[in-house]
């Protein structure tokens, strides 16, 4: 059984599955729902794999006083995760459930991780297959996930108040912010969202993954605290891996009409002035090749989770010790 702490901004919806569908919930903090979500059945040769046993500790506003204690007394690094578009509420949970497995039977105990998802409502229905994506609901995704900043910059708040209690019992645990495709387009709004309204005080992530980001290029030099340019003063170290043979890319590019993050990396990705070498390590994965990359539709979109040799890479992100930023 594998055990998600979550969050979400999507409405109560007692006909969708599990009750959330893809509705956004009112900028109100007691319309966000915590909870844990127990999922059994994930198998790592099936990504798809995994089946929601049960949803307890449902409160508003923060994870209940339970959920926070074995959160602060496992004793293990924590993986906050961001899911990318075309994820229903189920999916989402899942995919996190993956996660935290996949990088458990990595051999190395530092990815031996607590998980604590956050999922937008994405309505789950983008793809039927490469390259007929339905723009309208790609769009539509995308629209939901910036929408979704105001519950996103709570949450991550929520992260940042948790940490603080979590380093008093656990002074050598890391936490990770892990955010994959689309959910670097609603990080980015939140991100810009928290410093407007409320100045965070420190560093809140010891690490940041951002797989094949589906945020504009140029995210990180965009003046005055727009998009990711902020994100920074969060994380202790960012890692932005990319892939041109990333199929999602190209069709995010031909539909937003602007480079992406996750393609060919950052803008100027070469200027250490605007990227230093001691805050940003940027990874090209073009070249991995050690999964099916046809198979399911969007594999080249979700090489973290599909190749050994990424997640060889991000564990060692995780235990702090990362190499060369580099995957051939």
């Amino acid at each position: 059984m594998t055990k998600v702490y979550f969050a979400t901004n999507r409405v109560d919806d007692g006909t969708a599955p599990f009750g959330y569908g893809a509705q956004v919930v009112p900028f109100d903090i007691t319309k966000i729902t915590f909870a844990v979500a127990d999922v059994e059945g994930i198998d790592l040769t099936k990504e798809d794999s995994g089946t929601i046993n049960s949803i307890t500790d449902k409160t508003s506003a923060n994870f209940s006083a339970d959920a926070r204690t074995e959160i602060i007394s496992s004793e293990k690094n924590l993986l906050v995760f961001i899911h990318g578009f075309d994820n229903t509420f189920e999916d989402a949970i899942k995919r996190a459930a993956f996660n935290r497995e996949w990088f458990a039977n990595a051999g190395n105990a530092a990815a031996d991780m607590t998980v604590l998802a956050f999922t937008w409502p994405s309505a789950g229905k983008l793809f039927a297959a490469p390259p007929h994506m339905p723009p309208d609901a790609y769009l539509t995704d995308q629209a939901q996930a910036g929408k979704s900043a105001f519950h996103l910059a709570y949450f991550l708040r929520v992260i940042a108040q948790l940490r603080a209690d979590y380093q008093k019992t656990n002074p050598r645990g890391r936490v990770i912010l892990l955010a994959h495709s689309m959910g670097n387009f609603a990080l980015a709004a939140a991100v810009q969202l928290w410093f407007t309204s409320n100045v965070p005080d420190g560093v809140v992530f010891d690490e940041v993954l951002l797989p094949a980001a589906d945020e504009i290029w140029d995210s990180f030099l965009r003046p005055a605290g727009g998009h990711l340019s902020d994100l920074p003063k969060l994380g202790s170290r960012i890692s932005i891996y990319n892939s041109r043979k990333d199929v999602t890319m190209y069709l995010s590019t031909t539909i937003n009409l602007s480079r992406r993050l996750g393609f060919d990396g950052p803008e100027d990705k070469t200027d250490h002035a605007s990227y230093p070498l001691n805050t940003f390590r940027l990874i090209d994965c073009t070249e991995v090749n050690d999964f099916n990359l046809l198979d399911p539709p969007d594999a080249t979109h979700q090489y973290y989770r599909r190749s050994k040799k990424v997640r060889t890479d991000i564990v060692s992100v995780i235990a702090g010790d990362p190499g060369a930023p580099l995957i051939s």
